[in-house]
């Protein structure tokens, strides 16, 4: 399948070989200078573009800020980040950012090739998941709902007792908790289970179209209003509607909801007469409402009116119980969905990280965490390396794009000092604890000392040269990323291994 794949770059030579490899793997290539390009482009053919490749060290606008600018703009397409500055804070900070994957140039063809088809597979799957919510119309049973935690066994017996009856339900909590399954399933528990469910996001409608969606229009009733349009209360008839981020409305559209709610009529937009309609009201909203109500944003008749059988879902991270049932069910899932020859599991480890994580966005991060290790598991368990993203922001764990490279973040060392690791060679800056000790110059532990033997301070050069020598024994004599980390050019570095007679293949054995 061919594919859209936008090339942010700064230099020529590597947007154009960039160009080359997508372009033989079938796919077609759009290429930006610096990310403020890269916007532009996306403003642009921002439906296109299905995978994002990013250098990291661009003028007038960086990778970073290109980075915060898509979390900003909420844009959910996967981005492989590339960079020539391979150390752990570039690590941590792409992952923290959103990341898909990371790699260090110089990269192989075949290394960026399975990162963008491993970024393809997560597209390709965000965008089935949400064209198929978009028109879910399956039941959702309370037997469906995974759950451990009392707190969330008390909601769903609220929710039971809510489903016998047609008392509006609000329904409360942060986003991401499910509140729409529990309404879901509220309909599939009624006697209006075979009904209509429609759901409307109030917060993502512009206000001045809310009252039309909501309640309809007639043709010609107002400017652009070229035919009739049947709104949500009508469309629900019968059945139930699911208005989420209810504390988004706008007042003047809550009196009519008000009247919806008292009189069980609608007034469409340029009818003549109201409306009957008869439908189950379930709301939704991440917003205290009695703050709404008392700073003048929501109306208290409403509140009152709606407020009648509150049910509020603890946020994942105060429900820690439900996590490990959660993502074996999610990993269960997603691995029939992957068709994978062997069943997967989760270690313990891996389960370890995953309930040490707040999960700010609740249940729905939870889940598209567990994809992205599904989809690029490669043996028959998850590890902790298969979720860098929560690692980055675990006190104690950080994990390589590749591999496991654990370290205390809160308390961590200015040189790299890591547990073991199972990092390749393209990695060549991540090296575990004990290789790390095994380089490091005899006589010197924990640093380059300062002082000689008689408590004096040493010379520059010698102290240069102790640090020259470690450089080399660190990076494995890479001499592009030793120059690099001293801060010098090649042709210095060269310079200062021939005056101090260093053999870049040995650095610790002395050149005649």
């Amino acid at each position: 399948m061919t594919a859209h794949i936008l090339v942010i770059d700064d230099d020529p030579v590597q947007r154009r070989l960039l160009k080359n490899m997508i372009e033989r793997n079938g796919h077609v290539a759009h290429m930006a200078e610096n990310g403020r390009q890269g916007l532009e482009v996306l403003d642009r053919k921002g439906g296109l573009i299905s995978v994002i490749l990013l250098d990291l060290m661009m003028p007038e606008m960086n990778g970073s800020a290109f980075l915060e600018a898509l979390a900003e703009r909420e844009i959910g397409i996967p981005v492989v980040v590339q960079t020539g500055q391979g150390g752990l804070e570039t690590v941590v900070m792409a992952m923290r950012a959103g990341a898909f994957d990371f790699v260090v140039k110089p990269v192989s063809p075949e290394r960026l090739g399975v990162a963008i088809d491993n970024a393809l597979k997560l597209e390709q799957r965000d965008y089935r998941g949400r064209t198929s919510r978009r028109g879910r119309s399956e039941a959702v049973q309370f037997d469906d709902i995974v759950s451990a935690s009392p707190e969330m066994l008390r909601v769903i017996e609220l929710a039971r007792r809510a489903a016998q009856s047609n008392i509006p339900v609000v329904i409360e909590g942060e986003s991401g908790v499910g509140k729409e399954m529990i309404a879901r399933a509220i309909q599939a528990a009624s006697d209006r289970a075979n009904k209509p469910f429609v759901t409307v996001n109030c917060g993502a409608i512009p206000h001045n179209l809310v009252e039309s969606i909501l309640f309809g229009h007639e043709k010609g009733a107002f400017t652009g209003a070229t035919e009739r349009h049947i709104g949500k209360f009508a469309e629900a008839d019968g059945g139930t509607i699911f208005l989420d981020e209810i504390g988004d409305l706008p007042l003047e559209v809550q009196v009519k909801l008000l009247r919806a709610v008292q009189q069980g009529e609608i007034e469409t937009v340029g009818a003549r007469s109201p409306q009957k309609v008869n439908v189950r009201l379930i709301s939704a909203t991440n917003k205290d409402l009695i703050t709404e109500v008392k700073e003048g944003r929501f109306r208290e008749d409403l509140y009152y009116r709606l407020n009648v059988f509150p049910i509020t879902i603890p946020a994942l991270r105060r429900r820690k119980e439900d996590i490990p049932v959660l993502v074996r069910s999610f990993v269960e899932r997603f691995a029939g969905e992957q068709k994978l020859s062997t069943p997967l599991t989760v270690s313990a480890a891996a389960l370890a990280l995953l309930t040490a994580f707040d999960w700010p966005g609740n249940i729905r991060q939870l889940e598209n965490a567990i994809f992205r290790a599904v989809v690029l598991a490669q043996g028959s368990e998850l590890h902790t390396s298969d979720f860098p993203q929560i690692a980055t922001q675990v006190p104690g764990h950080a994990i390589s794009a590749e591999g496991t490279v654990s370290w205390d973040v809160a308390n961590a060392p200015p040189a790299p000092r890591m547990a073991p690791s199972r990092l390749p060679s393209v990695y060549p800056e991540f090296r575990s604890e004990e290789q790390a000790e095994s380089r490091t110059p005899a006589g010197n532990e924990n640093g380059i000392p300062s002082l000689d033997g008689g408590g004096q301070v040493r010379r520059l050069a010698d102290v240069e040269e102790e640090l020259i020598r470690f450089a080399l024994k660190f990076y494995h004599g890479q001499m592009s990323q030793v120059a690099r980390k001293l801060g010098i050019g090649r042709s210095t570095l060269y310079r200062k291994l021939k005056d101090y007679g260093i053999d870049p293949d040995n650095p610790l054995r002395e050149v005649a």
